[in-house]
């Protein structure tokens, strides 16, 4: 088997997680759960998406930690302005 067919093989592996994955998001909304489990529930699977589409589709497993570094600062401070505003959505009149 060439390296090209283990490429091939390994795309393949990915969409068919990636199809997964929107399936399983898609089905939550049919358990017997909250609808706020729910809605986090498919945050999580969003993000196992979106770290499967960078690493292998985007080709991000061989660059340097630099690069996660780089992307992780927006990150960071996306996730800190959400916070920031928690107090006016609890507090809200």
């Amino acid at each position: 088997m060439t390296t090209a067919d283990n490429h091939d093989r390994e795309y393949i592996m990915i969409w068919v997680w990636l199809v997964a994955l929107l399936v399983t998001g898609t089905l939550i909304f049919m358990l017997p759960i909250s609808k706020t489990a729910a809605i986090a529930l498919i945050f999580g699977i969003a993000a196992v998406k979106a770290i499967l589409v960078l690493r292998d589709y985007m080709h991000l497993k061989s660059e340097r930690m630099l690069v996660y570094a780089i992307a992780a600062v927006p990150l960071v401070l996306a996730i800190g302005f959400a916070l920031v505003l928690i107090p006016d959505i609890i507090f809200r009149r």
